[in-house]
């Protein structure tokens, strides 16, 4: 394993599982539904999650991160996974009620520290599909989602994705979160695993400003 360079972006993807998408209330998407994340959000391992005071409920989404290998432009779903560089564990922190305020996926998700990543893997066995990912709070289970529970794999991810924007070697694309997202509060350890990957587990503090 080793630590990524810092990205130029995080391509985010939103109701990529059908129950997540259901929990909040959300009509399944018929394409890929894509958010970028500001690389200023990323920390590492044990680098404290920081509660803004902009928001009162602040929440964990455990998703599988694909890190990207090479320039990727145009690239067809049956080229992806050459394009694949490692797997890392992702947290896509929320604010949740100011995106529910604000609508879009700006501010919710792109304050300082709102994005946990791990060190980066190779791709185990070159098949994305075996890929699971858990989400657990103080040792608590919270989302256990599959790759295969997907609505767009990650072919399909990259070849849409790269269709719009050229990625570059070290972009992240983040797939979505599974069901059993909920609150972080001070105190708390949340820890995002794909399990033969790795992990990243950070503690939660309020901002002091």
């Amino acid at each position: 394993m080793s630590v990524i360079s810092q990205p130029t972006k995080i391509v985010c993807v939103g109701r990529n599982y059908a129950a997540h998408a259901r929990e909040l209330g959300n009509e399944l998407p018929t394409e890929p539904l894509i958010f970028l994340k500001p690389p200023s959000a990323v920390i590492r391992s044990g680098t404290p999650i920081l509660l803004p005071p902009e928001s009162r409920r602040v929440e964990h989404e455990a998703e599988i991160g694909v890190v990207i290998g090479k320039r990727a432009r145009h690239v067809t779903a049956e080229e992806a996974v050459s394009y694949i560089g490692g797997i890392v564990p992702v947290n896509d922190v929320t604010a949740r009620d100011l995106q529910k305020v604000d609508v879009q996926f700006t501010r919710a998700k792109g304050f300082d520290t709102f994005c946990p990543v791990g060190a980066v893997s190779p791709l185990p066995n070159g098949d994305w599909s075996t890929l699971e990912v858990i989400c657990r709070v103080n040792g608590a289970l919270r989302q256990h989602g599959t790759a295969t529970d997907m609505i767009f794999g990650v072919p399909q991810l990259i070849a849409y994705i790269t269709g719009i924007m050229t990625l570059e070697a070290g972009d992240i694309i983040a797939t979505g979160t599974p069901a059993g997202v909920g609150p972080l509060v001070e105190g708390d350890e949340v820890e995002v695993e794909i399990p033969g990957v790795g992990a990243v587990r950070n503690p939660v503090q309020v901002a002091s400003r």
